[in-house]
């Protein structure tokens, strides 16, 4: 797929076909505590942001995400930097719950790349880039055009300094970039500060600009392929989905099995 995902070794599929991930979600809420999800740290900026609508499933959605894990016995999660919690009690649940029934469920363990683990937004460098940011020009989308990604480098958040280093902790913004360039390029920090060296922010961003264009191309040239066949992306989520509920029925029956519930 545009990511490079291969279909025949992945299955890929809508989280809503597969009713196994809300029936477990459920049952590991019984064995999450109130505790443990009031300290997670995206419940607490989103409640902050959006004070108006801090509902149970924003508060539980932890649990649904390590359903989404354990339902597939899964031994690595990728995930970046910031996602390390949600792993974390995922782990945390299912050693729990593994305790009172027996060997359930495998502990999965965090796989985070060491470069670009965490990219911060480009209006906001102290804050993670998200989709759901407020700020305009902060967030990098894989179907932007080239000329909106040129626009929100140029327009993002660096310094008075104008010298390319990395300082994470007095340049927080230009050090977004670096590592936002040297993750596309595969270069260090102190190759990227020696080839900018006498070089102002214009030049970076640009390079940086251009270095994301060039990486997402192929990408939004299969997403415009992909969506021109409707009925292959259909093909392939059904297929997808009905290997998914196979694999997640096992683990279900076994839980419900365990727990006293008639399947």
């Amino acid at each position: 797929m545009l990511a490079g995902i291969d279909p025949e070794k992945s299955n890929i599929f809508i989280q809503s076909q597969v009713a196994a991930h809300a029936e477990l979600s459920w049952v590991l809420n019984c064995y999450t505590y109130m505790g443990e999800l009031s300290r997670m740290t995206q419940f607490k900026d989103k409640s902050a942001k959006h004070a108006d609508n801090i509902n149970s499933g924003l508060f539980t959605y932890p649990v649904l995400m390590a359903a989404d894990i354990l339902l597939y016995q899964a031994d690595l999660i990728p995930v970046g930097e910031d996602q390390k919690q949600h792993v974390e009690i995922t782990r945390d649940i299912a050693e729990r719950f593994n305790k009172i029934y027996g060997e359930t469920f495998k502990i999965p363990e965090s796989y985070i790349q060491k470069t670009a683990a965490r990219i911060m937004g480009l209006q906001d460098p102290t804050s993670k880039m998200s989709k759901s940011s407020t700020l305009e020009n902060d967030s990098i989308f894989l179907n932007d055009d080239p000329e909106v990604i040129i626009k929100k480098f140029k327009k993002s958040v660096t310094d008075s300094e104008n010298i390319v280093r990395y300082d994470k902790e007095n340049k927080p913004g230009i050090s977004n970039l670096i590592q936002i360039y040297g993750a596309i390029a595969k270069k260090t920090n102190e190759e990227i500060e020696k080839e900018f060296a006498g070089k102002g922010y214009g030049d970076f961003k640009m390079a940086v600009a251009n270095c994301v264009i060039e990486e997402l191309r192929p990408m939004q040239e299969k997403y415009k392929e992909l969506l021109e066949n409707k009925d292959y992306l259909e093909k392939i989520y059904r297929e997808g989905a009905k290997r998914a509920k196979e694999i997640a029925k096992a683990t279900l029956e076994d839980v419900y099995k365990k727990i006293g519930l008639i399947w």
